[in-house]
Order: structure tokens, then sequence, then C-alpha cells
């Protein structure tokens, strides 16, 4: 499976974005999809988990209350509403497929797309 990220862009401080993820396959045999970021000269780190079904997800408490995942599986697709935003959100978005919701350590994602630059700035 290969998975697209797209939906970056660059953005003012409270303003929104929606970010897409698509798989070149099935995503329903995928436990957990996730999105992650990395800033310039930072570690990759964990921002949301979604579960295979959608009705479970985990957030960072950074973006707990600002961030909403969500996945489609009959489009392959994840997405990340980011709402609320701040410059600290600047980073390089991924999405990864992973083994479970409550995985947060990026070394056990299989999946991963080419990240999507996202920029908050005035």
């Amino acid at each position: 499976v290969q998975l697209q990220a797209s939906g970056g862009g660059l953005v003012q401080p409270g303003g929104s974005l929606r970010l897409s993820c698509t798989a070149s396959g099935s995503i329903i045999s995928i436990n957990a999809m996730g999105w992650y970021r990395q800033a310039p000269g930072k570690e990759r780190v964990f921002v949301a988990t979604i579960s295979r079904g959608g009705y479970r997800s985990n957030y960072a408490d950074s973006v707990k209350g600002r961030f909403t995942m969500s996945r489609d599986n009959a489009k392959n697709t994840v997405y990340l509403q980011m709402n609320s935003l701040k410059p600290e959100d600047t980073a390089v978005y991924y999405c990864a497929g992973g083994p479970d919701v409550h995985t947060t350590n990026p070394e056990e994602y299989d999946y991963w797309g080419q990240g999507t630059q996202v920029t908050v700035s005035s």
C-alpha cells in the first residue's frame, strides 16, 4: 500500500487546513492510520491515530481540541482537520499505517506517505 498526503499550505495563525491521505490500495486491512509531523531540525512526532473502523482515535496533547482525524475506508482515505492553527504547528505532516490506535512510536508503523508541508505564519 502506498500513501499520498496532500492539502498542506500556508495559513495564518487561527486558520484551518484539511489534510488528506489517499492509499493506492485498501486501507481496511490496516489496523490504525496515523498522522505524524516533523519540524525542521526535530524528530518526527505523533499527532493523531484512528482505528480501522474509525470509532476510536488518539491525539497528542498539543493538538487535542483543535485537530480531528477521520477516515473513509470506501475511499481509502484518511483526513486531518486542523483548526485554530498555531505557528508551532508548522511542520511537514506525514500519514502512516500501523498496528494499533494506541501505538504512537513511528518506528512501529509500516506504511508511510511522502509529507505535505504546513506553514502557519502571518
